[in-house]
């Protein structure tokens, strides 16, 4: 890969909706040795508001082949991830992607092979892999305090019972809750266990007035456990975020990551008490009696650190493209079972399965 050479890594972030303002500006500002220069928005009073020393653009083109910019992150709809990210390609810039990688398999595959083909870093934003929660539950299975993995559980409900006006919302391609929070429940998986035998969905659109689906029931299947991902925007209440049982005994974590809330509190990454999370986690055994575990940080600038230690030939890229095609295999066996009511296998080449393992 084209290493960057310069100390400061000049950024264009595409983007400036709640994606881009929320979680790439802050934590892309709060790395040292990363430089948000460029913004690609229609609303430049709304970004220099938040970030006055930026170069704003209308065209998201004109910010991915800025002659300064050295690494481009696409925050847009997902539909305009692929030409995008072919562009910047092509003008030689690395690239971060916004999950989902990409609308399908193929665009992901044209990506990285041109990706391999320019000698350049292209990777994808799956943060969620520094979030408390998921650190936590991480932690207790390496730790072996459950015994070994039967039934891993994980969720990510909302209450919206509201249809909104935006693009996630209506029946565009890329849209949909599945599309939109299942690639955080798969990555962090896949990272656990790997990749399954076979995936089995159920995927459904409940509110009153939807266009596109807002509720997804998965599972996938191992040899040896079961996991089961679930996200609904119907849900007020009463449901963990994480759920494992072990044969030796189980855990709970009940409370998300705070990061998100953080950020949209103005909270700046890196500051005191970013990415604690207080809601601590539930150990059952045998005795019947309840254990309490500390839930450790979440510091989803580690992405960014990474991709800047990536960039500057010290380290590999912390999610490479391949780890998101995956993601986007089980996505689609999801729709496709959900659609025809059939288990199914991932979609993966034998050479992308060794890279995987």
């Amino acid at each position: 890969m084209n290493k960057v050479n310069s100390k400061t890594i000049n950024v264009a972030l595409i983007g400036y909706g709640f994606v881009g303002k929320t979680f790439h500006a802050p934590l892309i500002q709060s790395v040292d040795g990363l430089k948000l220069a460029v913004v690609s928005s229609r609303d430049e009073e709304k970004v220099k508001r938040d970030i006055p020393d930026v170069i704003v653009v209308a065209s998201p083109e004109e910010a991915v082949q800025h002659p300064d910019v050295d690494l481009v992150v696409i925050a847009s709809p997902n539909a305009t991830h692929a030409p995008l990210a072919t562009l910047a390609l092509h003008s030689g810039k690395h690239v971060v992607v916004d999950k989902p990688f990409t609308l399908d398999m193929q665009e992901a595959r044209d990506l990285i092979a041109l990706a391999e083909e320019k000698q350049l870093l292209l990777s994808v934003f799956h943060n969620r892999r520094w979030d408390s929660d998921f650190l936590g539950i991480k932690q207790v299975i390496e730790q072996g305090l459950i015994g070994k993995v039967k039934h891993f559980e994980s969720h990510i409900d909302r209450f919206r019972p509201e249809v909104r006006v935006r693009w996630r919302e209506q029946n565009v391609p890329g849209s949909g809750l599945w599309f939109d929070l299942g690639p955080h429940l798969i990555d962090q998986t896949l990272e656990l266990f790997g990749l399954p035998q076979s995936v089995q969905g159920n995927i459904a659109t409940l509110r009153n007035g939807a266009e596109i689906n807002d509720w997804a029931h998965v599972v996938l299947n191992y040899p040896e456990h079961k996991v089961v991902l679930h996200c609904s925007m119907l849900v007020a209440g009463g449901v963990s975020r994480f759920t494992v049982h072990g044969d030796k005994a189980s855990v709970v974590k009940a409370s998300i990551d705070q990061q998100e809330a953080q950020l949209l509190a103005g909270v700046i990454p890196g500051t005191e008490h970013w990415g604690e999370d207080r809601d601590s986690m539930v150990l059952f055994d045998a005795s019947g009696e309840p254990q309490r575990v500390n839930t450790p940080k979440g510091d989803q600038r580690q992405y960014y650190i990474n991709v800047r230690d990536a960039l500057l030939g010290k380290i590999d890229n912390p999610v490479h493209p391949v780890e998101a095609l995956a993601v986007m295999a089980v996505l689609e066996a999801a729709v496709k079972s959900s659609d025809t009511g059939t288990t199914q296998t991932l979609g993966l080449t034998a050479a992308e399965r060794v890279h995987l393992q």
